[in-house]
């Protein structure tokens, strides 16, 4: 279990975490929901160790790695698609596993026979796919997703989560999943905490079943 602790933190005069605890279970995935600006990257950064505590302390993360997915692909665009695989994975494994890697994640995002092109000459969400790839691809314990899907159209955010459901079930890690989107959270989670005011409050902890009406009037109606 990762789990922060009487947590506390502030920018300034802004009290954004105060006495705020909080755990996500071990190769699940946990949605931080609520709405921009709450503090939902800020506690994943946390978690991850690139904000420091003020107060409190985090549990559970000692020597895990850490991949991530973000809004943006933050690809680099004069590398190709491989390449861009291969800069994460080139201090990891050597050369014959690499390629296997890289070759098989790439396949699972139906990428393969663009391995040779550039960033620039794909679409956002082929791009994305890519990050997606790269991130299950690095053999990290910890996964945080911060809006992966934002902006995307309805087909392709379905093609998306479908995407990523596969990659999470081959090869399952603690997923930190960061959106404001109601049927994102319910679609990918496993469990959602709901997030408000500031300091930070967890309103409620809704356990994802197979009731998605009334879960989805729960967070409608915060």
């Amino acid at each position: 279990m990762i789990k922060l602790v009487h947590a506390g933190k502030k920018f300034d005069d802004l009290v954004l975490l105060k006495d705020f605890n909080i755990s996500f279970e071990k190769n699940k995935i946990t949605c931080l929901f609520g709405p921009s600006g709450v503090g939902k990257t800020t506690i994943a950064n946390i978690v991850a160790g690139i904000v420091p505590l003020d107060e409190g302390l985090v549990e559970g993360v000692d020597n895990s790695l850490f991949s991530y997915v973000f809004q943006e692909p933050r690809l680099l665009k004069w590398y190709s698609v491989y390449e861009n695989m291969d800069f994460v994975l080139k201090d990891v494994y050597k050369d014959e596993k690499r390629v296997k890697i890289i070759d098989t994640y790439l396949e699972m995002v139906e990428l393969s026979q663009y391995k040779n092109y550039k960033i620039d000459a794909l679409s956002g969400g082929m791009a994305q796919r890519v990050s997606l790839a790269r991130a299950f691809a690095y053999p990290s314990h910890i996964l945080i997703m911060d809006e992966p899907f934002k902006g995307f159209d309805f087909k392709l955010k379905n093609e998306m989560i479908s995407l990523f459901k596969r990659m999470w079930k081959t090869s399952q890690r603690t997923v930190i999943f960061i959106t404001h989107d109601v049927e994102e959270a319910i679609d990918l989670s496993h469990m959602i905490y709901t997030l408000k005011n500031r300091p930070v409050e967890i309103i409620d902890i809704i356990i994802v079943n197979n009731n998605r009406e009334e879960i989805k009037n729960k967070l409608l109606s915060l």
